[in-house]
């Protein structure tokens, strides 16, 4: 912000000098234009002078005009003159005196102060309705970042930030959300795993004695070793029912997807899609087939999350050589599919595809978490659709399934 004031304060200084220069300029021009009457009236006194005639005053930018004669009228004149005697004859030359220069002047000055006014109040308005509210929220990434999200930001009626703004609260609201949920999901871990671990240690006691026990021969009954033979089974069967549950909550889901279905049309996700990816990728790679523009039902921010996750697998995997979109609908449903050139999948791998941290072998040393896929089943699931995934003439075809409205 002080740069920009810096700015203001030059271009100040730059109109201050404007004006002094202008101003200078015509009182230069003013001066000059004083002398050049008198250049003119000494030529046309050496014209006469050498002639005896009367020159032609069209000759000559201040003359107005050349007299000859004498007696009282021939003093009077309108105009600036000068009498002058050649060759013993009177002579009243007329000229225009130096124009007055002061109208122009002031025009020329009323002019620059409007315009100056004006780039000035345009930069005092930038200022105050851009620079200072940016100046305000500059930070506000730099603190979410550092985890500063408890905080509401301050709405602003800046019709440049006000939805920046909006969209940076969300950005918290949805990061503290999931902060949250990442914190009581591992409480919950974490507690369950110290009370299955607790668990574990009555049963593994158990059979510790009666190991010890049939180890150092205490009981040599035939019935007792058969009873504490089968204590230990039972107390194995108790810790690995323990282990199963800590297996299972392992496995359980973790992440919670917020999806708010309503309606909206395809062509309001499909044409942001081409919009983004035809800035990273030419036609001749990236295609978008007709379709006919219909009422879908779901979230449409995250029906777009969706594609663009097929679509970075389809780049990622794919030869880069063609990526479709095409479109069919089947019992009241529009089907998307995306299609990309050079599947490295193998056919048996494919029922794998959308479970969670999974990878297919075809992924070799890219960067990957094996959640994508699993998203976009989880995503579509909650917007009452589905998606599946096809190996055909070589091509990959990953079709996600929305409902019509």
């Amino acid at each position: 912000m002080r740069n920009f004031d810096k700015l203001i304060i030059i271009f100040v200084l730059i109109a201050g000098a404007a004006f002094a220069a202008v101003n200078v300029l015509f009182t230069v021009q003013d001066r000059e234009t004083a002398r050049f009457h008198n250049v003119e009236v000494n030529r046309v006194i050496r014209e006469i002078t050498d002639t005896g005639t009367i020159p032609d005053t069209g000759g000559y930018k201040t003359i107005l005009g050349i007299y000859e004669g004498s007696g009282s009228g021939f003093y009077v004149s309108d105009n600036d003159c000068v009498i002058r005697e050649i060759n013993g004859r009177l002579y009243r030359i007329e000229y225009a005196e130096s124009r007055d220069m002061s109208a122009y002047l002031l025009y020329m000055n009323i002019i620059l102060g409007v315009f100056c006014a004006a780039v000035i109040g345009l930069l005092i308005y930038v200022r105050q309705a851009i620079i200072k509210p940016f100046a305000g929220i500059k930070e506000l990434p730099a603190e979410l970042a550092k985890g500063s999200l408890t905080a509401p930001l301050k709405e602003s009626r800046s019709r440049y930030f006000g939805k920046f703004i909006w969209g940076l609260d969300m950005l918290r609201e949805s990061t503290e959300k999931s902060r949250q949920a990442e914190l009581a999901l591992q409480k919950e871990k974490k507690t369950m795993l110290m009370s299955l671990s607790h668990d574990i240690k009555t049963p593994l006691s158990a059979i510790k004695l009666y190991s010890a026990a049939l180890s150092k021969g205490i009981y040599t009954d035939p019935d007792k070793q058969r009873e504490a033979a089968e204590s230990i089974n039972a107390k194995a069967d108790e810790i690995e029912a323990l282990v199963s549950e800590i297996m299972r909550s392992g496995s359980e889901d973790i992440m919670s997807f917020d999806v708010k279905n309503g309606e909206f049309y395809l062509s309001q996700v499909i044409s942001g899609v081409e919009r983004y990816y035809l800035d990273r990728l030419t036609a001749d790679v990236f295609g978008v087939g007709s379709y006919s523009d219909c009422l879908i039902g779901g979230d449409p921010d995250r029906l777009t999350e969706v594609l663009r996750n097929i679509i970075e697998n389809a780049i990622k995997y794919g030869d880069g050589r063609r990526i479709e979109l095409s479109f069919s609908d089947e019992e009241g449903c529009r089907l998307i599919t995306v299609a990309n050139s050079g599947c490295g999948l193998p056919q048996e791998e494919l029922a794998h595809i959308f479970d969670s941290f999974w990878r297919g072998s075809n992924s070799g040393s890219r960067e990957g978490s094996g959640l994508g896929l699993y998203i976009c089943r989880r995503l579509m699931n909650a917007m009452n659709g589905d998606i599946f995934a096809e190996i055909k003439d070589g091509d990959m075809r990953v079709t996600v399934v929305c409902r019509k409205k």
